[in-house]
């Protein structure tokens, strides 16, 4: 059951001082922000895999400032207790951190969310930085960035060997020290992630990064088994609400084209008087 005290910055990193797990999850739109806060999650994150998971990208590279602002939007105004943290899209913090800080402005802002995401490790400490110094708070992704994809080959599981996992757990110290209070790694060894979470004070949450983490997160879709497009070995599927909705729309099709449906329940009647003349008016027309 939900409580009605709002999450913060300082309660979900009192979470990890007290080694409780911090739960946080996708969501795209009102009703599925809704619905998870609802659950009682710490955290949504409005992520740019909005535009695998609703817009029908095959990555998450197409996605726009403004669609993210769009969403970002829907997400806030239902959320009311829970944490929402909402994706810098593709090269809209890369060009200048002039650019970052405004593009993160525009989601707190004009989106009302609480905090952002970006990808990337040391490289982007100054930008990081420039944004806290702006007031806005900021999480990090280290491992699998989606928006670099095509960079690494593929979405392929990052940090198995000593120079990856040595380079994974600097840019998180590098991030951490440049203000990030929080930080996300995407798959990567539960070894490494565990090693990675011990160094830092800041939350480590997890995705496909084992159970070591801070905490976990996971896309709304991939949980329900609502049209996900792929469904990732590290994914728990929780519920197949995908093939109830083709069900039921398909039984509502075969009663439409049946008449069975509306059904008596479903309509609605005219008074006596009203009948009387549009009958007696339809006869005198003929």
């Amino acid at each position: 059951m939900a409580t009605e005290k709002k999450m913060t910055t300082t309660s979900i990193r009192k979470k990890k001082e007290l080694g409780q797990p911090i739960t946080m999850i996708t969501a795209y739109d009102y009703p599925s922000a809704k619905l998870v806060e609802e659950a009682g999650v710490d955290m949504i994150l409005v992520g740019d895999s909005l535009g695998m998971a609703v817009l029908g990208y095959d990555s998450t590279i197409p996605v726009t400032m403004e669609e993210m602002l769009h969403h970002t939007k829907a997400v806030t105004r239902a959320a009311k207790r829970s944490f929402v943290v909402a994706d810098l899209p593709f090269l809209s913090y890369h060009k200048s951190e002039e650019e970052a800080v405004g593009n993160a402005g525009r989601l707190m802002q004009e989106g009302l969310a609480k905090a952002v995401k970006m990808e990337g490790g040391s490289e982007l400490a100054p930008i990081v930085k420039r944004c806290v110094l702006a007031g806005i708070p900021v999480v990090g992704h280290i491992g699998l960035t989606p928006q670099a994809v095509h960079q690494l080959g593929g979405y392929k599981i990052q940090g198995r060997d000593l120079a990856q996992a040595k380079k994974l757990l600097s840019d998180a110290i590098a991030l951490q020290e440049a203000g990030a209070f929080a930080l996300v790694l995407e798959c990567v060894p539960e070894e490494v992630a565990r090693q990675i979470a011990k160094a830092l004070e800041i939350p480590v949450i997890g995705i496909g990064a084992g159970a070591a983490c801070d905490g976990q997160v996971l896309v709304f879709h991939d949980v329900l088994g609502y049209a996900s497009q792929i469904t990732p070995s590290f994914v728990k599927q929780y519920a197949n609400v995908g093939t109830t909705i083709r069900e039921a729309v398909a039984a509502y099709i075969r009663e439409v084209e049946a008449r069975a449906f509306p059904g008596a329940e479903h309509v609605f009647h005219a008074s006596e008087e009203t009948i009387k003349h549009l009958y007696k008016e339809g006869a005198g027309e003929q």
